[in-house]
């Protein structure tokens, strides 16, 4: 039998938390692997010092920002 919803029910996060969450979590996830990838890309093409940090670090905000987004939009499609 449910337990009937009283002044000490909590209400679960909003569609647009989820949707923050979804982007938060999309965004280490692109984070992690444009640090990867774009490591390798730019150790081969014999990048060194600042453009390496440089490279690495663009290709990691891209990747970031683009799977953040496409996360956030999946999320806000599912609530």
């Amino acid at each position: 039998m449910p337990v009937p919803g009283g002044v000490y029910q909590t209400q679960g996060p909003t569609c647009f938390d989820k949707m923050k969450m979804g982007f938060m979590i999309g965004f280490c996830v692109g984070m992690a692997s444009g640090g990867l990838f774009g490591g390798f890309t730019a150790l081969r093409y014999g990048a060194r010092g600042r453009e390496l940090v440089h490279s690495v670090g663009k290709v990691m905000l891209q990747g970031g920002g683009t799977f953040g987004t496409f996360m956030a939009i999946g999320t806000g499609i599912r609530c």
